[in-house]
């Protein structure tokens, strides 16, 4: 089984993180939503909150933001955030 997804979260100092995951739930500001696999294109603003994400392995993992951007195309989530 491979990830399906490249999932990047940035500050505006450094890469946090950039890994294959599965899915991932971000903090959007009008509620939480989820991101899999061929997921339509899509740029929002995030909220103040935890970006959640599941590896091979089925274990889950997050990053608590206190806001940014996210955009999502060609099954690669970048966002853009603060900590």
């Amino acid at each position: 089984m491979t990830a399906e997804i490249t999932l990047e979260i940035m500050s505006p100092e450094e890469r946090i993180m950039s890994r294959k995951v599965y899915g991932v739930t971000l903090p959007g500001i009008a509620g939480s939503f989820q991101v899999l696999r061929n997921h339509a294109p899509l740029i929002t603003a995030l909220t103040a909150g935890d970006i959640r994400f599941m590896l091979e392995d089925s274990s889950v993992h997050s990053v608590t933001i206190s806001g940014g951007f996210v955009e999502v195309i060609d099954n690669k989530v970048t966002a853009i955030v603060e900590i």
